[in-house]
This record gives structure tokens, sequence and C-alpha cells, in this order.
């Protein structure tokens, strides 16, 4: 479900135009990844965020360990202070309280989880993008560098038929200097 909701929310936001230098394109790609870090199924909005936090801080050793202690707290004063048996064994508001607790920390979980699914299909999908880009870019580089080897192989080529132009006219050169010399010599 939150893969098609995602998906219609991303495909209603019209994309800016690429920018002509790439750094800008940088500079605008991180506005948008601030932008988009904490939008979820209800936006950027402080609930959201809320929920996320709090669904955080449920699972760090520090609220178990207060919750813990809130519960020894509970049970030691309703068990042994008789005055003070707000709760008494089998403590129902103790059960009462913790089916609150769930009944609100599940659903704040799963926010969180989808708000987070969210943030990591948009990193993915920039990753992809800038995967392209590259590919597209060494696709670009390995053609270049192919015109620049044909290009060499062509002037090496052109120099290796000037070479041996060039022997085949000092070769002659120098024959017709021996016929001219053997002509001199034989009529003078």
């Amino acid at each position: 479900m939150s893969a098609t909701s995602s998906g219609r929310a991303s495909s209603s936001r019209p994309r800016p135009p690429e920018p002509a230098c790439p750094a800008a394109g940088l500079a605008s790609a991180r506005v948008a990844q601030r932008r988009d870090e904490h939008h979820g199924t209800f936006g950027p909005d402080a609930f959201g965020r809320a929920a996320e936090h709090a669904a955080r801080f449920f699972g760090t050793p520090q609220y178990i360990i207060g919750q813990t202690i809130i519960v020894i707290i509970w049970i030691t004063l309703n068990a042994v202070a008789v005055s003070l048996q707000w709760d008494p064994y089998p403590f129902i508001l103790l059960n009462l309280a913790f089916s609150t607790q769930a009944a609100y920390a599940a659903p704040l979980i799963l926010l969180a989880e989808t708000r987070q699914a969210e943030r990591d299909k948009l990193a993915a999908d920039r990753a992809e993008r800038n995967h392209d880009q590259a590919e597209k870019q060494a696709v670009e580089r390995i053609a270049a560098i192919k015109a620049e080897t044909d290009r060499l192989a062509d002037l090496l080529s052109s120099n290796t038929d000037l070479t041996r132009q060039d022997k085949e006219l000092t070769e002659q050169v120098a024959a017709l200097t021996r016929e001219i010399h053997a002509k001199l010599t034989a009529t003078g």
C-alpha cells in the first residue's frame, strides 16, 4: 500500500528542470534531499516527525529501563503499601496502561517505518539517477577515447605512408645522384 501511495505522491509532483551547471545541479539535489528528508504520508509535518521520534525512543535502552523501573515501583507500591493500593493484584490498571501504550506505539512505529520507506525509496531513486548519469558519462568517455584512438591510428597510418614515400624518394634521389655522377665522370 505504501509503495502505491508513495508512487502516486512522487509522480504528481513536477520535477525541476536540470540545471546547465553541474555545481548548481548538486546544490539543487541537496535542497531537494533536505526537502524530501521528512516527507511521508502526511507530508513534512510535525506529527510525522514526532511519531518518528517516539518510535525511535521506544527502541532505546533508556525507555526499556525506565519502563521496567516504573513497573517495579508500581507493583511494589501496590503489593506492599496497603494504604496506597490504587491497583491491587492482578494489576488491571497496569495492564490497561500497557494496552493503551501498545495501541499508540504500534501505529506510531508503523508510521515511522512508512516514512522511512518513502525516504529510502527517494534515496534509491536518486542513487539510480546518479548511477544512470555516471553510466552515460562512462559511455561518452569510451566513445571519445575510441574516436581519439581511431584518429591516432589514422595519423599513424598516414605517418607510415609518408615515411615509405620519403624512403622511396630518397632512394630515387640517391639513384639519380649516382647516375649523374657516373655520367659526369664518364664524359669529363
